[in-house]
């Protein structure tokens, strides 16, 4: 008689980091409305210890996988994990990404589909603000705020992992700055000039 097959193993999840910290969130948040202040005490003290543990061993992980000679030139093999949205929030999550938050956030908006510029950020208080590249001409959408809203979306997300520093982001629309056309008035021609082919008389007052 044949072995029996082992049942297959299906693959696991993959996990996503937004929504890994959104469910940390919402358990501590349920436990702390159960009513039992030292219960919910206890659970944010043991996501504070995981923490605290988990990211001491990824500050040893980038710290041999820098080397002095890589660090200058932005190669090595921790820049080929800056590209996986996992391992960057990780990195950003605990104060360890090696890049600054300008560099982040255009790795951010490289991963988005529709194209969109950075116009500043304000450190202090965490806000972005954006404007639709998309807008501007070039074919990338179609101006309705359904798209707006989709591109906001994928845009929060993407930072969400790569610069978790952002607190909030305004898209602006790509006419915001841009001045009006300036209307030309002619000076009216004087009299006994002709104006297509016309003359033009004087009258008197």
């Amino acid at each position: 008689m044949s072995a029996a097959t082992p049942p297959a193993v299906a693959p696991p999840r993959a996990v996503d980091a937004v929504e890994a910290g959104q469910r940390v969130e919402e358990l501590l948040d349920r436990l702390t409305t159960i009513g039992d202040h030292e219960v919910g005490a206890a659970a944010e003290d043991l996501v504070r210890v995981l923490m605290d543990f988990y990211g001491a061993g990824l500050a040893r992980i980038v710290d041999r996988l820098s080397t002095p000679a890589d660090r200058g030139t932005g190669n090595g093999p921790l820049a080929a994990l800056l590209d996986d949205e996992l391992v960057s929030s990780l990195l950003a999550l605990h104060d360890l990404h090696p890049e600054g938050i300008g560099t982040r956030i255009a790795r951010a908006l490289d991963s988005v589909r529709d194209p969109v510029e950075v116009v500043g950020f304000d450190e202090e208080t965490g806000i972005l603000r954006l404007r639709s590249s998309s807008e501007a001409g070039d074919g990338g959408g179609c101006g309705c705020p359904s798209t707006g809203a989709a591109t906001l979306r994928s845009v929060e997300d993407a930072l969400a992992c790569f610069v978790p520093e952002v607190n909030q982001v305004e898209m602006e629309s790509s006419t915001t700055d841009r001045e009006p056309p300036l209307l030309q008035i002619a000076a009216r021609p004087p009299a006994g000039t002709s104006v297509a082919g016309r003359a033009v008389e004087a009258k008197a007052p």
